[in-house]
């Protein structure tokens, strides 16, 4: 071939590439629409095209240039969360942070983001129920409603998410029960934080059934027996706070999984004494049973003996070091 066609047909090869290239970092029409409509009810100006290149607020995919991920973080906004964002196709990624102003509740136009994997609505002032059509997200690895104003129950819908590894609902003004279905959720290693809201109610047995590796509790009205918690030793339970709530239970005969980190049974009206077995957990590096109405020689031996008396303090007779000397 001769070198002047080679070069001609490598420039002609090189020059499509770029233009396919740049092409494909021109966000479809369909995107920019709806970046628009964001813009505006956000009150912003927006008057380009290319909504790949908004990089602080939107990620786009490198083959086709469709919007996979959309971000609202720290903005001093006095609005409702925009509608306009349940119109993204291919959206696979949310996160509304950090925003106290932001108000209103959770669009119902998000039941269309079936591809996401990730929601998190977190730091704002947004209000009303948990949506029953969350459910319909069936790709939803983690789901963070946390530090927000909702309020009423938690839907038991939401353990048919099948792909659900990461559970925050805390720090909202949630009541009512703990959902029976919570024990069906599929996934392993679920981690669920409901702490600080107004729940109410036993903890239902069926939980058991559930592989959680990390469960918060902490600060509600719950109340009765939640050791059925620990029935299933082979769990990949690492960590459970129980703490603050209205917890009425013997803690004898509890056995615990040997996996565990953490452990938070303060501020309850916990009675028995503290199971021997505990010193057997290897990994065990927090252990709080303070404030509760326990009796009886603290075990010694393994990592208790790293506690101080705060993990102890505040129980009807509980004794040993690092309380008293001698029981």
């Amino acid at each position: 071939m001769p070198r002047l066609i080679f070069v001609s047909l490598l420039f002609t090869f090189s020059f499509s590439f770029t233009l396919t290239s740049a092409f494909r970092w021109q966000c479809p029409a369909a995107d920019a629409q709806v970046v628009a409509e964001i813009f505006a009810a956000l009150n912003w100006t927006y008057t380009g095209t290319d909504c790949c290149h908004l990089t602080n607020m939107i990620q786009c995919n490198p083959n086709t240039s469709s919007v996979t991920s959309f971000t609202l973080n720290s903005y001093q906004l006095n609005a409702p969360i925009p509608a306009a964002i349940g119109k993204f196709a291919n959206l696979q990624y949310v996160s509304i942070h950090n925003m106290p102003n932001l108000h209103g509740g959770i669009p119902p136009s998000f039941a269309s983001l079936t591809k996401l994997t990730y929601l998190r609505i977190s730091g704002t002032n947004v209000s009303g129920p948990i949506p029953t059509w969350l459910n319909r997200l069936t790709n939803l690895e983690s789901l963070d409603l946390s530090f927000n104003q909702l309020s009423g129950s938690i839907p038991p819908t939401l353990a048919n998410l099948p792909k659900l590894t990461m559970l925050h609902l805390d720090r909202n003004m949630l009541t009512g029960p703990l959902p029976d279905s919570f024990g069906q959720f599929r996934g392993a290693n679920l981690q669920i934080f409901l702490s600080h809201n107004s729940l109410s109610g036993a903890v239902p047995k069926s939980l058991a059934q559930a592989d959680f590796a990390r469960i918060d509790l902490d600060r509600n009205q719950l109340v009765g027996d939640p050791s059925p918690l620990f029935n299933n030793r082979s769990k990949s339970l690492t960590s459970i706070i129980l703490s603050r709530n209205l917890f009425n239970f013997d803690l004898t005969s509890v056995v615990f999984p040997s996996g565990l980190w953490i452990l938070d049974f303060s501020h309850n009206m916990i009675y028995g004494s503290i199971p021997t077995q505990i010193v057997e957990l290897p990994n065990l590096q927090q252990f709080n049973v303070s404030y509760n109405r326990l009796c009886g020689e603290i075990p010694q031996g393994g990592n208790m003996q790293k506690l101080d008396s705060s993990s102890y303090m505040h129980n009807r007779c509980l004794c040993g070091p690092p309380l008293s000397p001698k029981c």
